[in-house]
Parts: C-alpha cells; sequence; structure tokens
C-alpha cells in the first residue's frame, strides 16, 4: 500500500530567504554571517562617567544611564554614592522598529520616589556612524552632559554609537530591543549564550577484597558488602560469598564523574546485621584528582587503602586511631569510552573521553537559525495569548541558546553557529521553547514548541540547505502543530578521503568492542550522565532549564507505549514489503501472467544453471545498475518529523491516555497498576528490540537509496569493482577464499568489527524521523 502524503501543514517545505546579504545561495562568501538574513542595528555602548553632580543630602549620587529610542528604552545598573561609575554595557535597537529620530541618552540619580535628572547626550540618527565586522571596534569617546534646555552642564559620559549588524562582536552581550519590552524583568535569562558541556568520564571501581575488618559482634559470620557513592550516585557490591573478617567480591562498580571532580569517590564497607539494619566496619575517601587515567584496555595497577571508622563521642564525630583494616580496590577514569547521555540512534558526539585518542575533524558544520512563524500562543499576558520563543540547538560538546523574542509569533533571530564535525554519522538537534522566566509571574517552565533532528550523513557537502520545518509536539489530545522554524544548514567537507574512512571505522570507539558494557549497564550510566549535564547546564547563566535539557536528550524515549510500539510493527513491514513484492512478482513469472518476461526469466536460469560463475556478477551488476537507476529519484531535502511514521495522527484517545499516563500508572486498583507496570516494563524493551530490527531493515534499504549518498556512492562503486573482479575470477577460487575466510583460525580474528559491519552501522534509518 503506498504511503499517504503528507498533509501540507506537516509537510517540510523548501524556502528562498534573503542570505547573505542577498548573494545567490550557491556563492560562497566570506562572512560569517552568511547563512542569515543581514538585520541592521543601533548599538549604544555605555562605558562610564566622571564629575557627576551631587544630588543626594549628603552631596553624592546613584547614578544609571537610561538609553531611549522612540517607545524603546535600556537601563543599566545603578551604583550607590558614586559620582565616577562604570557601566561597559551595550544596547541594540533594532533597525526595523525605530520609528524615531533622535537618540536620547539620560543619565539619572536613582531616588525613593522620583528619579532626579543629572543630564543627556543626543544624537541624530542620519548623523550615527555605519560600521561593518570586520572593521575595527569604534573608540568611545566622551561628551559633555546638557541639560533640559540643551545648555551644557556638570559632568561627563563615555559613549560609543554606531550601526551595525548582527555580525558585529557587540551583538551577543548587548540589552536588545526586540528581545525584551519596556519594563520586562531578567535580562540575564533572554541573552544568547554558548555553553561547552563538561567532559564526561567513566570511572570504573573493581571491588577486589578486604583484609582484618574488626567485628562488634564476633558469634556471627559477617555478611560484608561495599557501598560506594559518588556525587548522587549509590552503588553496592553484592554480599561476599566468603563470611570472613576477609572477605571477596572481585565485583566492578562503574560511575559517571565531569571535570573538574568536585565529589571524591566514597567507600564503605558494611555489615548486613538485619533485614533493616547494616553496621559500617569502616570507609576510605578517594579524590578523583588521584585516580589513574586508562586510554586503552590495559591492566591497572591495585593498591590497597586504609579503612577509616568513626565513633561519636559527645556528639561528634571522631576517627579512631588503632585501626588496621583495608580494601584492596583497582581504579580508574576510563579515558577510552564515549559517555552516552543521549540515544546512539541520534548522537551528536562518538568520540573517546581521552583527548588523545581523538581523530582530525572531517569537515565544519554551520547553521543559521533565522525565524519562526505561526508560532500558537503558549500562555496568557494581560489576558492575551503570548510567545516569548528561543531556540536550542546541541551538536557534540558545544549547546547554543539564541536570544527570546519577547510576545511574537513570528520571532526573527537570524544568529549562526558552527561546529567541528568528527563524524559524518552523527545528528544536530534544534529545539524552540517558550521562555517561562521572562515576567516574575511566569509559568516558571519553559514550554517546548518543537524540534528538528539532521542527520549529516544525509547533507550534500558545501551546499546550503533553506527549509522551514513543521514543529510538531504529541499532547494527550493528540499531534500538534505548535508552527514552524526556518533554517539555513551547510556541512563543508575539509577532507572527502578521511570522510569516506570514516565508513570503514567502528561507530563507537575500541573500548567499546573490547571491554563492552552491558545494555543494563548502559542504560544506567545514560541516565546518570544526563543528570549531570543537565545539573550542570542548569547552573550555567543564563541557565538551560532541566525540562529543556530533558527533552533535548529525549529522556523518556525507551517507555513503552501503544503508538510507538504500532509505528515500529509498520516499519517493519514496510522492510518486509520489497521481500513481498518480490514474492509476488516470482509468483506471476510461474503463473505466466506475462508470457515475454517469464520466457526471459527461463533464458536467464538456464544460462546461470550452465554457467553458475555468472551468478555472482550478474547480482552485483544488477544492485549497480538498480542504484545508479535510483539515483534520479533520490532524497532532495533532509529527513524531518514524520507524523505518518510516527502513527501520531491516528493514534487513539486511549492509547494517548496510556502513553501520558505517569510512571507508576495513576490507576486506583493495586493489582491493575503491578500488572499494568510489569507490562510496560517488558514491553518497553520488547520495543526496542523491534525497533533495532526496522533499523537494520531500513539501513539495507539506505544502500541504494540515496539517502546518505557518500555510503550509495561507496556502495555502488564497491558493486562495480566487485562484478569485474567475479567476471574474470574463476567462481571456484572465489568460493575456496570466501570458505578460508570463514573458518580462519582465532589468531586471524579481531575483537574489532570488520569493515563492512562498520560501514553498514553508518547507514542512516528512518529512526531519525520519528517522534
Amino acid at each position: 500500500m503506498q504511503k499517504p502524503p503528507l498533509p501540507q501543514d506537516f509537510a517540510l517545505k523548501e524556502t528562498s530567504p534573503n542570505i547573505g546579504a542577498g548573494a545567490p545561495i550557491g556563492d560562497k562568501l566570506a562572512s560569517t554571517y552568511d547563512l542569515v538574513e543581514q538585520m541592521q542595528y543601533l548599538y549604544v555602548r555605555v562605558v562610564k562617567a566622571k564629575d557627576l553632580p551631587g544630588k543626594d543630602v549628603s552631596g553624592s549620587c546613584d547614578p544609571y544611564v537610561e538609553v531611549k529610542l522612540g517607545n524603546y528604552k535600556g537601563l543599566t545598573k545603578h551604583f550607590e554614592k558614586k559620582s565616577n561609575p562604570e557601566w561597559k554595557q551595550v544596547f541594540a535597537f533594532s533597525k526595523e522598529r525605530i520609528q524615531a529620530s533622535l537618540l536620547e541618552v539620560v543619565v539619572k540619580d536613582k531616588d525613593v520616589v522620583v528619579d532626579d535628572f543629572m543630564g543627556r547626550v543626543i544624537f541624530e540618527l542620519h548623523e550615527i556612524p555605519k560600521r561593518a565586522p570586520p572593521d575595527s571596534p569604534l573608540a568611545p569617546q566622551w561628551y559633555r552632559l546638557e541639560d533640559r534646555r540643551g545648555i551644557k552642564t556638570k559632568g561627563e559620559l563615555m559613549l560609543a554609537v554606531w550601526m551595525g549588524t548582527q555580525a558585529d562582536e557587540a551583538f551577543a552581550d548587548a540589552w536588545h530591543s526586540d528581545a525584551v519590552a519596556v519594563g520586562a524583568s531578567g535580562f540575564s535569562h533572554i541573552r544568547s549564550k554558548v555553553y561547552l558541556l563538561p567532559k564526561l568520564w567513566y570511572v570504573r571501581v573493581n571491588v577486589i577484597e578486604a583484609q582484618d575488618l574488626v567485628l562488634t559482634d564476633k558469634s556471627r559470620a559477617p555478611e560484608a558488602f561495599v557501598k560506594a557513592i559518588l556525587g548522587n550516585q549509590a552503588l553496592r557490591t553484592r554480599i561476599s560469598a566468603s563470611k570472613s573478617i576477609n572477605p571477596m567480591w572481585n565485583e566492578d562498580l562503574m560511575f559517571v564523574a565531569s571535570e573538574p571532580f568536585e565529589e571524591p569517590l566514597i567507600l564503605t564497607v558494611e555489615d548486613r546485621v538485619g533485614s533493616n539494619k547494616d553496621e559500617v566496619f569502616g570507609k576510605c575517601i578517594i579524590p578523583l584528582q588521584n585516580v589513574q587515567r586508562r586510554l586503552e584496555h590495559k591492566p591497572v595497577n591495585t593498591k590497597w587503602h586504609n579503612l577509616e571508622k568513626h565513633t561519636i563521642i559527645d556528639g561528634e564525630k571522631k576517627k579512631e586511631i588503632k585501626f588496621a583494616s583495608r580494601i584492596h580496590l583497582r581504579i580508574c577514569l576510563e579515558g577510552g569510552y564515549h559517555v552516552l547521555d543521549e540515544s546512539t540512534h541520534y548522537s551528536s558526539d562518538l568520540r573517546p573521553t581521552a583527548k588523545q585518542l581523538w581523530k582530525p575533524s572531517i569537515g565544519l558544520l554551520e547553521l543559521g537559525i533565522i525565524s519562526a512563524h505561526g508560532l500558537i500562543p503558549v500562555k496568557s499576558k494581560d489576558g492575551r495569548g503570548s510567545t516569548d520563543a528561543y531556540c536550542v540547538a546541541k551538536y557534540g560538546q558545544k549547546w547554543i541558546r539564541t536570544r527570546t523574542i519577547v510576545d511574537s509569533f513570528t520571532p526573527r533571530w537570524n544568529e549562526q553557529y558552527t561546529w567541528e564535525v568528527f563524524d559524518i554519522c552523527t545528528v544536530i538537534t534544534i529545539g524552540v521553547f517558550d521562555n517561562g522566566h521572562v515576567d516574575k509571574g511566569g509559568p516558571g517552565k519553559d514550554s517546548r514548541i518543537g524540534k528538528v533532528r539532521i542527520r549529516l550523513s544525509t547533507l550534500e557537502a558545501d551546499r546550503i540547505y533553506t527549509h522551514s520545518y513543521p514543529l510538531l509536539v504529541l499532547h494527550p489530545s493528540g499531534v500538534k502543530k505548535m508552527g514552524e522554524v526556518q533554517l539555513a544548514v551547510r556541512f563543508t567537507c575539509a577532507s572527502l578521503v578521511n570522510m569516506l574512512y570514516m565508513y570503514s571505522m567502528p561507530l563507537l570507539p575500541k573500548m567499546h568492542y573490547v571491554h563492552p558494557l552491558s545494555v543494563i549497564q548502559l542504560d544506567s550510566l545514560r541516565h546518570q550522565a544526563m543528570q549531570i549535564v543537565s545539573m550542570r547546564l542548569s547552573r550555567a547563566e543564563p541557565p538551560l532549564r532541566r525540562e529543556v535539557v530533558e527533552y533535548m536528550l529525549d529522556v523518556g524515549s525507551h517507555m513503552w507505549n501503544m503508538r510507538r510500539s504500532k509505528a515500529n510493527f509498520f516499519r517493519i513491514m514496510g522492510v518486509m514489503r520489497g521481500v513481498i513484492s518480490i514474492g509476488k512478482w516470482f509468483d506471476q513469472i510461474c503463473h505466466w501472467k506475462n508470457p515475454i518476461t517469464t520466457i526471459l526469466i527461463h533464458i536467464l536460469f538456464i544460462i546461470l544453471v550452465l554457467y553458475p560463475e555468472l551468478i555472482l556478477p550478474t547480482i552485483f551488476l544488477y544492485l549497480f545498475l538498480i542504484g545508479i537507476w535510483s539515483y534520479r529519484w533520490r532524497p532532495r531535502h533532509p529527513p524531518h518529523m514524520d507524523i505518518h511514521l510516527s502513527h501520531a495522527h491516528a493514534a487513539h484517545p486511549d492509547e494517548l491516555d496510556e502513553e501520558f499516563d505517569s510512571f507508576p500508572t495513576s490507576r486506583p486498583a493495586d493489582l491493575v497498576r503491578m500488572r499494568y507496570d510489569r507490562l510496560r516494563s517488558i514491553a518497553g524493551r520488547v520495543q526496542t528490540v523491534v525497533g533495532d530490527l526496522a533499523t537494520q531493515g531500513e539501513r539495507f534499504q539506505a544502500l541504494l537509496s540515496w539517502r546518505d549518498p557518500r555510503a550509495t556512492t561507496l556502495f555502488v562503486s564497491f558493486c562495480l569493482i566487485a562484478a569485474v573482479v567475479l567476471y574474470v575470477t574463476p567462481f571456484q577460487v572465489v568460493i575456496l577464499l570466501m570458505g578460508f575466510y570463514v573458518l580462519r583460525h582465532p589468531r586471524f580474528r579481531h575483537k574489532l568489527p570488520s569493515a563492512p559491519l562498520n560501514f553498514f552501522r553508518r547507514l542512516p534509518a528512518r529512526s531519525d524521523s520519528m517522534l
């Protein structure tokens, strides 16, 4: 059955924005802002003042500066009792919204009732100089203050005033008239920002044994175990099988830590005395700064650590001096792994933690966040609907946040950002949110408006993609379009050879295959990594809130729901549709539905039986011809969220109620809750397996679909070469070599995946396009 067309509202649309100051899209522009529309701004840099007159009874003043342009005005912070203040603050006024001919910079004295006027400087807009990057910065100069009648008065103000664009170096730190309305508070919450994620490490703690534990009750055999705590992560070993004062465990515990290491690793050896009672034998504290860093799978030196026991004397904790218990540990920081904080289906970074193991970058990714339109009201302000929109994009270790455009359903950001690309098979994620912290009485949470994922391997090198992406969010009432965001994307290849070589390399670093982690470990460690990333970004200024980070990282995507399970089932059916079509076609051949085709198949069958050496080269030649023929219908646009693929458009209300139900469920009956939670837990794993099967099938389809143009080029080239080689090589020799290769000695086998398998794992699947 042919897939029905997407409704126009949910479709991806190609656009033609006036980017690069009007230059043709195909041109290579030298400007760093060639992927966005050029916006003109009036910049006012308020540096400092001197010799301001005293206004208070004490002869001092509490000065601040008001920059006023028509209906817009910006205020600096005020200083108490300071006649020579320094502000060093920049204001930016959008030229599109300027409706005045005069710029007024007023110095005022902060007062309890009415602020006193101290002096002003007036500029006529047509006399303000224009400056475009990369011009040298405009030097500020001193201006004498004037009173309301234009007469020079006491005091001077150092200013710099110029007309520029968003490419100006002052743009990022400026107070924006199109970002903050008059009287809005919380400027720190609306400015743009670039965030660098902390470097994440896996911490491996191998608990070997303990010696000379001191028992308080010597009449019973101890049930000793070790509890390890790192920040808010806590793990424990099993109870030692040797119930003596020298217990042994030889068990690995894995944690996630971030640089700089702020919290130590705390290990305590405890005795299970009763069902809810544990007694501490002793503990040791290990700073992670002193822990050995391992780059590959080589043994780490073990070390004995003394266990300190603390007693409570007179309400104070004191350390016992005479104490000889020890614990034998092997601890290391694993630099050879990539710490997963996002799903591997749309991971933006696959490099190992240790910088020494990084490969050179293969290119550059540039993203222009142009605008959004058709945004729906998210909250109520002054009795009417309102949206304060901003964008967040994440790729690799760099997250970015645009400035917030206040109270606009058609915000224009026109901000451009750049990332280094180390792996072509990665995904950049762009999310749009409503800022809930602009006003003091706001909702207090940033609401999600929608997000976009773009897989880099689906982009042609050096081509600018300009599209308007629908912003789709699934609500309990169904899928809802929240608006559209207009983006410009360009991937620039630095080395074609290195990029093509990446397809033969393992997707993850070597340690993931040499010393693999279990699925349960990876899930737990990913959850801890997401918690650390969320906590670090929420402590930045301006902060990226927890709800924003979790939405960008797809927290909770592993939870089972009927809609996603149905979507994965139909993905598998879509993959199997090709096999079923071949079966129907062969059935028609057998039943002579088309006699000419049947006769040709008989002739081909006789040739292949008489000359079996033609079978393999014919298959590869046929695949090569299919790949070349499919080039005409190759996808021209990057993938986007597909509501049909996600089965979001036809979800039953009961299924949506189940999907948005809490976990554990909020159903009243205890028996139903127990069975329902068990079903969701088990079905979540089944759903993941079904999705993985669908992904493998879609990767087979991607071999010849030109979804990844470089991968398809490599594959069809291989097919052509294989066809030629197999034509000239005796069939028996080929079979013999293949048999010897399959039956090769273990000495010649490697733990790392083979190049064909690595190539296959890097092929794109449709998981990128699922909601």
